[in-house]
């Protein structure tokens, strides 16, 4: 429904403590993340590692020495759901993404037209940054009907002329791939297609819990993937090649037809 398709802004990795989650990024991708900030509506903090091509990975946590928040609410991205806490007590986790709305489209305005489609938008700030952000009431991930559970972006259109990933010291890091895993693969890529997001995230069918897997290229050619259970997901989608092929092969007239070829896939975050 976008009247231009929109951009990766950042990926995001939950964890129980900002320290937990910092070490992880670290030993994952040999680089230290930088120092990000506090949301004081959230009670939560950052930390932030630059991607190649303007985005960036966000490392969040709930933030112990918050002060009281007046009117308390739920935590974006799940933090207090206690599924969450038991999901990051195996460690943290790539949890979200983020795709941005470049101005000057209103967040708000879009969120009143279409209310089933566009989680309530909340403004927020970390030091001299402000921007505004889709997040349901009870914390949760946008969904759209069946369709969300982090796999469904969040929407964020920065208020500040500098995007955060632009002060950031460079990593080399690219973002090479973006794959969605949820039971109503349909729905999600019909959605993320509304939106103008179709080319940043590759949707599959699963039969498991959703998840989002995300492949980096690294400064020394090496690869990394990074997601819950990337194995598994990745050994899914691998077997249901597998098993296309052999019901492409069982109905050819011929038992040594080739199999058709695999098309590659790539992903452009930067529009």
């Amino acid at each position: 429904m976008t009247a231009h398709p929109l951009k990766l802004d950042h990926l995001v990795i939950a964890a129980r403590t900002l320290e937990e989650g910092a070490q992880f990024v670290a030993a994952k991708f040999g680089i230290e993340t930088a120092p990000g900030g506090a949301h004081p509506l959230m009670g939560t903090h950052n930390r932030l590692l630059n991607l190649w091509g303007g985005a960036y990975l966000e490392v969040i946590a709930v933030d112990p020495a918050a002060a009281p928040r007046e009117a308390p609410r739920a935590r974006l991205f799940a933090l207090d759901d206690p599924a969450m806490h038991e999901r990051l007590a195996n460690g943290p986790q790539l949890v979200h993404w983020v795709a941005r709305v470049d101005r000057p489209k209103s967040l708000s305005r879009w969120r009143e037209q279409y209310p089933e489609r566009i989680a309530p938008v909340v403004a927020m700030s970390r030091g001299g940054n402000t921007w505004s952000l889709t997040v349901p009431d009870d914390g949760a991930f946008p969904a759209c009907g069946d369709a969300g559970h982090g796999v469904l972006p969040s929407l964020i259109p920065w208020d500040t002329p500098r995007h955060p990933g632009d002060a950031l010291p460079e990593s080399g890091i690219l973002l090479r791939s973006l794959t969605g895993f949820h039971p109503n693969a349909d729905a999600v890529a019909e959605q993320l297609a509304w939106l103008g997001a179709s080319h940043l995230m590759r949707v599959e069918p699963t039969a498991g819990a959703p998840v989002i897997v995300a492949e980096f290229e690294l400064p020394d050619g090496s690869t990394l993937t990074l997601g819950e259970a990337a194995e598994t997901a990745e050994a899914a989608r691998v077997a249901q090649q597998d098993a296309g092929k052999r019901r492409r092969a069982k109905g050819s007239k011929t038992a040594d037809a080739p199999a058709e070829p695999e098309l590659p896939f790539s992903t452009d975050t930067t529009d």
